[in-house]
Formats: C-alpha cells, sequence, structure tokens
C-alpha cells in the first residue's frame, strides 16, 4: 500500500512530540452508542457523468448515474462494531464521487487526500487530529427501535462528513443521521446558482427516500439539517415536501442568495411552514456586506408562517460551522478566539440543535422551553451568543392551507374565508383554471355542495368568465338546483353565445336559451 511520505512522519515517527487535539467535546454524549454505516450507492434516476470526460476528451466507461456515497450515523448496540478516528472519516473524501477503483488505487487516493488535509499542520498536531477517537462505531449493530431521521446537506462543495462531531451527537441522542457530499450536476463540481441548489435539494430527496429503507428510521419525524449552501437547498426541500417538520440552518445560504431564491419561484414565505433554527456566524461590518444582501432581501426578514429561532455566536465566522475543518485548523488560524473558545461556542451549537429537534420531532416540552428562554437564562455567556424568536402568524395563504380552513369552517364560508387570506396577504391569489379544477374534483369526489361553493367563489373572483359561470351551472344541475343551473347558463350563454354546453344543458334542463 503506497503512503505519502508526510504520512510517514506523521503517523509513523515513535519520539514525536505528542499533542492533543484542538476540538474539544463540551457536552457528554447522550444514552446511546453510535454506529456508522458507509453506503456507495447511485441516484439511477439521475446522470452524472456525459459520454465524454470533459478534461481528457475520452469517452467514458463504467457508471454514469449520479453517486452519492453515504454515510449513516444510528443509535447502535454497546460492544458491537470497530472504533472509528477522524481520519477514518477524511479518507473518505477521496472517493466522495467515484467508486471504481481497485483496493491499491482507493489506498493511494485516499494517503493523498489525507495529506492534503493536514499539510498546513506540524507532525505532532496532524498525528493528533488524525488519530482522535470519535463517537462512532463502524458497522455496528443497530438498536432495535424506531428513531426519527435527520438528513445532512453540507456546505459548497464539502464532504459529507464534515460535521460528523454533530451527527455523531444526535445519532447518541436517539436519531439516526444520514449525510452525503455536496457534488454538483456533473463531475466539474457544485455550482452557486439554481442548478446547484436544486441539484442538492435533489440529493436530499433521494435520502429521505433511502431513509424509508432503513428499518429503525421513523420517516413520520423528519428534519434536515443544512450548512452554507446546503443551508439553502434544504429551505427549497421543505418549501417542496410538507414531510420535512424541521429545519436546522447553520449559517445558511438561505440568508445570502436572494437571486437564487428568486429565480427558484417555488421558494416563497408561504411555502415554508417547518420551524426553523438558523446559527449564525458573527455578524460581518457593514462595509463587508454584499449590496443585494439587507434587511429587505433577506429571507429570513420575510418568513411568517413558520417558528423563526435566530442564534448568533460571536466565535463563530462562516468557516468555523465546519467542526472537523475545526480539527484540522492551522494554529495560527483562529483569529480574535482560540480553540477552547470554539469548543464551547461548537457545544452550545450542540445543545440548541438536539433541543429544537426534540422540540418538534419529538414533541418535547423542555426542549421547546430551552428555546423560548433568552441565552443568559440557561447559563450561556452573554458574549457568546444571541437569540432572536419569531413565531408563526397563523396559515399561510396557500390554496392547500386554504381548503384546510374550508374543511374546518365549512365550505359555505368560502367567501368570506378568502376576504380573510387576502387581507392577511394581498398576494394571495387563485386563478380561474385551478378554482375550476378545484370544483370538479370535488364533484368526480361526490362532494357536491362543496363544488357549488368553489364553483361559486371562481364567479365572484373572475365575473368576466363564460367558462365560470358554465361549470357553476353544471354544479347546481348536480345537486338539483334547476333554477339556479338554468340562470348561470345562461349568463355563460351571454358571454359566449358559441358555447355549445351552455345550450345542451339547457335544454336538457327544459329551458329556452
Amino acid at each position: 500500500m503506497w503512503v505519502s511520505s508526510l504520512l510517514l512522519v506523521i503517523l509513523g515517527t515513535p519520539h514525536a512530540v505528542s499533542a492533543q487535539s484542538h476540538l474539544t467535546r463540551t457536552n457528554p454524549a447522550g444514552a446511546h452508542v453510535v454506529g456508522l454505516r458507509i453506503v456507495e450507492q447511485y441516484d439511477r434516476s439521475r446522470g452524472y457523468r456525459g459520454v465524454t470526460d470533459p478534461y481528457t476528451g475520452q469517452a467514458t466507461t463504467g457508471e454514469r448515474a449520479r453517486p452519492i456515497q453515504t454515510l449513516i450515523w444510528y443509535p447502535a448496540e454497546k460492544g458491537t462494531g470497530s472504533v472509528v478516528h477522524a481520519e477514518d472519516y477524511v479518507r473518505l473524501g477521496a472517493t466522495a464521487d467515484d467508486f471504481g477503483q481497485t483496493p491499491a488505487e482507493r489506498d493511494r487516493l485516499e494517503a493523498a487526500y489525507v495529506s492534503r488535509r493536514v499539510g498546513s499542520l506540524s507532525p505532532s498536531r496532524a498525528k493528533a487530529e488524525l488519530t482522535a477517537t470519535v463517537l462512532a462505531n463502524r458497522n455496528a449493530t443497530p438498536t432495535v427501535g424506531r428513531f426519527s431521521v435527520v438528513i445532512y446537506a453540507p456546505s459548497y462543495r464539502a464532504d459529507a462528513f464534515e460535521n460528523a462531531d454533530l451527527c455523531e451527537y444526535l445519532a447518541s441522542h436517539g436519531y439516526i443521521v444520514i449525510a452525503s457530499p455536496s457534488v454538483g450536476q456533473t463531475p466539474g463540481g457544485m455550482t452557486d446558482d439554481l442548478e446547484g441548489a436544486e441539484t442538492q435539494m435533489g440529493d436530499i430527496e433521494f435520502l429521505i427516500g433511502f431513509a424509508y429503507g432503513v428499518p429503525e428510521a421513523d420517516t413520520h419525524r423528519l428534519a434536515v439539517i443544512g450548512y452554507s449552501w446546503g443551508g439553502l437547498a434544504n429551505v427549497m426541500a421543505a418549501a417542496k415536501d410538507s414531510r420535512i417538520l424541521a429545519l436546522v440552518a447553520l449559517d445558511g445560504s438561505v440568508r445570502t442568495y436572494p437571486a437564487v431564491i428568486e429565480q427558484s419561484r417555488f421558494l416563497t414565505p408561504a411555502r415554508v411552514t417547518a420551524p426553523l433554527l438558523y446559527i449564525a456566524a458573527t455578524p460581518k461590518q457593514v462595509e463587508s456586506l454584499s449590496s443585494d444582501v439587507n434587511a429587505e432581501t433577506s429571507f429570513l426578514n420575510r418568513i411568517k408562517y413558520a417558528d423563526l429561532y435566530r442564534v448568533t455566536l460571536a466565535p463563530y465566522i462562516h468557516a468555523n460551522f465546519s467542526v472537523m475543518g475545526q480539527r484540522f485548523m492551522a494554529d495560527d488560524a483562529y483569529g480574535n478566539y482560540n480553540k477552547d473558545e470554539l469548543s464551547t461556542a461548537n457545544g452550545w451549537l450542540e445543545r440548541y440543535v438536539a433541543n429544537f429537534l426534540d422540540g418538534y420531532l419529538k414533541g418535547d416540552a423542555a426542549g421547546r422551553a430551552f428555546l423560548d428562554t433568552p441565552g443568559d437564562k440557561i447559563g450561556a455567556p452573554p458574549h457568546l451568543l444571541t437569540t432572536f424568536v419569531a413565531k408563526a402568524q397563523g396559515v399561510p395563504p396557500t390554496q392547500s392551507a386554504f381548503a384546510a380552513e374550508l374543511a374546518r369552517q365549512g365550505f359555505d364560508r368560502v367567501s368570506t374565508v378568502y376576504s380573510a387570506f387576502k387581507q392577511r396577504d394581498s398576494s394571495f391569489t387563485l386563478s380561474e383554471v385551478e378554482v375550476n379544477a378545484w370544483g370538479y374534483k370535488l364533484m368526480r369526489a361526490g362532494q357536491t355542495k362543496s363544488s357549488v361553493a368553489i364553483l361559486r367563489l371562481n364567479t365572484e373572483l373572475h365575473a368576466d368568465s363564460w367558462n365560470a359561470f358554465d361549470s357553476l351551472g353544471e354544479a347546481y344541475a348536480q345537486v338539483g338546483n334547476k333554477p339556479m343551473a338554468i340562470d348561470c347558463f345562461r349568463k355563460s350563454l351571454a358571454m359566449n353565445p358559441n358555447n355549445t354546453n351552455a345550450v345542451a344543458s339547457l335544454k336538457q334542463l327544459g329551458a329556452r336559451p
């Protein structure tokens, strides 16, 4: 097996000066032993490699589907599996999107990858970091039970293990955590545009599907954590998938990419109803802010229909949210805060994430109370963090929420409920086609009275539409209200004399056109 000369120095020098890892865990692990399983699989619904290699120009050989290197942390049985060290995680980065190497080639790539990762450290420090024992036990026997699921979406072009310590911590507290690397649409790498965000969102969706095949996974209790770029992709995923019940953004890009949000069109405040914990880095000086990132464009400021918790960690800059990155920071890279202060901040980050997930996935009252309590009242040093809480402002102005409110109040109150939705958010609109299709779905389902109510609303919203009155006429005919059916068909025919359906329907009702 080929090993770089640097690694031989790091790992094999018997008289190297001893050193300790710069990362110190400040929180005890939970009650569960942590297992780790690594799956190399493909999402065959999506392509990855092209017909030819974009750099060599040679024809592509082997698998062209999208590779998904999948890491699963889970509650495990004591005394099973093999001990994992930090180096075992780092080695995974060498083959994050290519699983086809021979064992010898894989060893060579992994050793080179580790060497690059520790290149700025002294041999003793590198050895301390690489040999540090973590909580995970490789291929340990899963604990029998059902556990909430957390999908972890990493930062831009980052490895799946970038926050392995946080993932382990959550697994020790009874969560199944599943992660994959931040890989772009093609081997060219992740891109910071709409295609890149949707690509990572697709990976989240794939991992959710994978979770359904994990026997111990309770997929009815599902959250997604995203760091940086992953903290935009996870909010996008939640806007499309109501199964996601909670979101954590670690200095997430949902705050800093308003153009991508605008281009997506579907990522709107009305579609984000999952509670969000946003843990931010220390604020930048105003002179350092991008001109397109401000209070007006911030998506966080527009969230109205989800509980929002914002925690700002003073010791953290953006890069510090990768705890694996903290392990391999150069000694002179700490800036205003030292390694111990970063470890303390990381401990509070873990506590906030765990309490948030406990509160919203497990219904734990203590977890919710923790979130609602000011930091200084729960023991956090005042200079370490600040908190902000904004609770959801009722149901969102969406068609599905509108339907749910009608089911609660009664479809006969459709006009009143619509007015209330419109007053709460002037952007709430229902197109003629949308309402018409809704009415016919109710009609086909045998809910004829509700169908009449919805189609009547359509004539109120679109009073100049001959088709809206024609449809309402059919609904009235279905419930046996002949006079109203005739009236609607005649109104429709007056607007459109070529409406043959209205003519035929009036004849069938025994009325003249």
